[in-house]
């Protein structure tokens, strides 16, 4: 029914939405709008052909129906929903989720289940366009189970993609690498989950990794130690100098695509400002990495304490030296220029 909960949030869910406001910030929520559980009294305000079914019975999985946005009833439902709590509260931001999966698709008022399914996500798609007429102001992530659900047709209208539910942390920078292949950089929602049982190192390696697209932080940072909360911010600081940019940018893969175990992962992101973002991910031994055509002036953007990391040029290639373990590097390459008429 999505109605607030009147013991859940201190002064009310609208303190919370303020209180963050008041600070800057947008508020969001999360929402799985094509799902209802089995025993939600939202259940009752549907007739049975507003649901996925095949064969005549509902699909039920996980206790959770799924409904079918072809059903006018379902379109005003969320249409209401959405159009209230960005009314009531001051929602600005809006997590869509879908943490099911209904097979093959629904077969009622369609030739087969695929031709329903179809049916189904063309009118999802029409509703989140719909929506965001509606509220130019609000802007609409298509989570989708961590980008499990992630297709052209969402990507096309959603302002941005989580590109991952990926919880281990050195194992976000092949995703993270490779996402620009899929989507724009700025649409790339990365998450950054640091810890506070992580080294430095590990620290800036889960955070380099949101910096090649759009952040998206999460776990315990309270918890962080001051050096810690340092990298946190110096990541943040960076991340609002150089979001603008990938806007920009045209990536490519200097290694070629990552795989999933490579020891280093190279992705380098070339913005309309001369200036190519180059991150590196390091997860194994100590190494010296050839870089083919990338010879250019270096400078560290991320972390740029003490760590900066040894690098060389040889002829066109610019050679880098990586320490083993977890760590990660955000570099700066501007290529020298030629005056004017030589």
């Amino acid at each position: 029914m999505w109605d607030e909960a009147p013991t859940r949030f201190t002064g009310g869910l609208r303190s919370v939405i303020d209180t963050i406001r008041a600070r800057g910030m947008r508020a969001g929520l999360w929402l799985e709008p094509e799902i209802v559980g089995v025993d939600s009294p939202a259940v009752r305000r549907f007739p049975d052909e507003a649901f996925f079914t095949r064969f005549g019975e509902r699909i039920v999985e996980a206790q959770r129906y799924h409904l079918d946005l072809r059903h006018p009833a379902v379109r005003a439902h969320l249409d209401e929903t959405v159009d209230r709590l960005i009314q009531t509260y001051g929602v600005s931001y809006f997590k869509l989720d879908y943490n099911i999966n209904p097979g093959v698709g629904t077969d009622i008022g369609a030739a087969g289940p695929g031709a329903g399914l179809l049916g189904h996500t063309r009118a999802l798609r029409d509703w989140l366009a719909d929506a965001q007429r509606r509220h130019p102001e609000v802007l609409f992530e298509n989570c989708a189970s961590g980008a499990m659900r992630m297709d052209h047709a969402l990507l096309s209208i959603a302002h941005l993609q989580s590109t991952s539910d990926q919880e281990d942390f050195g194992l976000y920078a092949p995703i993270a690498a490779a996402a620009p292949a899929s989507m724009p950089a700025e649409q790339a929602g990365n998450w950054a989950y640091p810890a506070a049982s992580m080294t430095d190192a590990e620290t800036a390696f889960a955070l380099v990794g949101a910096l090649s697209g759009r952040m998206m932080l999460s776990g315990f940072l309270p918890e962080l130690r001051p050096t810690q909360r340092d990298l946190l911010h110096e990541a943040v600081a960076v991340h609002k100098v150089w979001r603008d940019r990938l806007s920009t940018s045209v990536p490519s893969w200097p290694l070629g695509l990552p795989g999933w175990n490579d020891d280093v992962i190279v992705l380098a992101q070339h913005p309309d400002t001369g200036e190519t973002l180059l991150t590196v991910w390091s997860r194994g031994e100590a190494a010296r990495v050839r870089l083919p055509g990338l010879a250019a002036e270096v400078r560290t953007v991320f972390p740029a304490g003490d760590g900066a990391w040894t690098t060389a040029i040889d002829g066109d290639d610019l050679l880098i030296d990586v320490p083993a373990g977890h760590d990660a590097r955000v570099l700066a390459l501007r290529t020298a220029t030629t005056p004017d008429g030589d």
